[in-house]
């Protein structure tokens, strides 16, 4: 019988990415530099989207608005630039792949991945500090940017010393096994610094004066799984430092079901009837998107949240149809009547959200009685031509007259890349 070996990872994570990649353009400092990332054309209740390692030693939060950095604070603030950091991203992955396959790398955000090194150490006769350092290395001599990497034996132990472990240590490494994760941050507070633990958790254990993994570890397990379901499971394995999954199982993960989202935070709040404007605007680029998918659904839900002004919260509804579709003909008169019914006129909003669900390949169609096949195949064609236009020359190159009017977004979001300027 063969015995498994233990695995190794590395997690290695841009420090302070957007902030830095601005420094590098500048040929600043990325230790020493005060920068900041945010749009000044919107108002000082804008989030930072980063903020350099130099004004975090000030004390200044990663994610904090314009209006919170002490007037005093001398500082660069420098207008997002979404693609030119996917860009460099993209330059790091590059480095990544000199050292590891992309088999054995899960990208985990745009400035953070995991790789599973385990095979590597062998091959090139280091342990996995000395890979994870010669990688760092290659990234700051190559790019400029500077790195922390967590090592652990398991994905969740990798995270954890990224996020606790390297930032103590003086080359940013951290490393964490089994034994040493009960040695040193079994007691380690608060809660929120681990991963997968926010404060909705980290409050809700607190009411029965559970504080720390130890006390997870030690906690009833029925209370536990009373409070959190089959998550339970999880927090439990993470206290004792355990973590089943592998690289290797979310490569081969396959969803049961999809669905494709559009999504948007307003600047400011939105009337009933403009609201009425955006919720079209976001179902027109929803077909849109379908088309240049492939990709069909019969069932959609809008979900519209209030003003902070407003009793309630959320309005949220669904329409379904008797046949999958991504036909804006049909979608838009259906997420306009949805709107109507679901949406308090009295109100004001602020965020809004399409969703189709599962959405399934357009060749598994069938044709409605209720929707005459000419009808649809003329519109499949129209969009299809607006697709070919806008990706041939701009996002801009063609729009709707609903574009155009009083409160729509999308001829300002085209020119965006997650809701920032591109």
């Amino acid at each position: 019988m063969s015995i498994q070996r233990e695995r190794m990872y590395i997690c290695i994570d841009l420090k302070s990415f957007y902030a830095s990649v601005e420094c590098v353009e500048r040929g600043l400092d990325v230790m020493t530099t005060k920068l900041v990332v945010a749009d000044p054309e919107r108002s000082d209740k804008t989030i930072c989207l980063a903020v350099s390692p130099a004004l975090k030693a000030l004390g200044l939060p990663g994610r904090c608005r314009v209006f919170e950095i002490p007037r005093h604070f001398e500082y660069i603030m420098a207008p997002p630039r979404m693609q030119l950091y996917i860009d460099y991203s993209a330059r790091v992955y590059e480095i990544y792949l000199k050292y590891i396959s992309k088999d054995d790398i899960h990208v985990y955000s745009v400035d953070e991945a995991f790789m599973d090194v385990t095979e590597y150490l062998s091959l090139y006769h280091m342990t996995a500090r000395e890979l994870g350092q010669r990688i760092l290395d290659d990234i700051f001599d190559t790019l400029g940017l500077r790195a922390t990497c967590g090592i652990g034996s398991n994905l969740f132990l990798t995270k954890v010393a990224l996020d606790i472990t390297a930032k103590h240590s003086p080359d940013f490494i951290g490393e964490l096994d089994e034994k040493s994760f009960l040695e040193t941050l079994w007691d380690h507070r608060p809660l929120t610094d681990f991963w997968r633990i926010g404060h909705g958790i980290s409050n809700r254990l607190a009411t029965y004066g559970i504080m720390t993994m130890r006390d997870i570890a030690h906690a009833d397990e029925n209370l536990m799984y009373k409070l959190f379901g089959v998550n339970a499971e999880l927090l439990i394995d993470h206290a004792w430092g355990r973590e089943p999954v592998t690289i290797s199982d979310i490569k081969n993960y396959h969803s049961m079901s999809h669905s494709l989202t559009q999504g948007q935070v307003l600047m400011c709040d939105y009337s009933f009837e403009k609201g009425l404007v955006i919720a079209k605007e976001m179902m027109d680029v929803m077909c849109l998107d379908m088309v240049d998918k492939g990709l069909v659904a019969k069932s959609f839900t809008l979900t519209v949240g209030y003003a902070k002004s407003a009793p309630l919260h959320i309005a949220k509804g669904t329409f379904s149809l008797d046949t999958e579709t991504n036909a804006d003909s049909v979608l838009i008169p259906a997420i306009a009547d949805l709107y109507e019914q679901v949406v308090n006129p009295a109100y004001q909003v602020r965020r809004m959200f399409v969703v189709a669900n599962g959405v399934i390949p357009e060749e598994y169609t069938q044709y409605s009685f209720f929707m005459p096949a000419e009808d649809l195949e003329r519109d499949r064609k129209v969009q299809k031509a607006v697709l070919e236009i806008k990706n041939k020359f701009d996002k801009n190159a063609i729009l709707k007259g609903l574009n155009f009017e009083e409160g729509a977004t999308t001829r300002e979001r085209n020119n965006q890349i997650g809701g920032h300027k591109a």
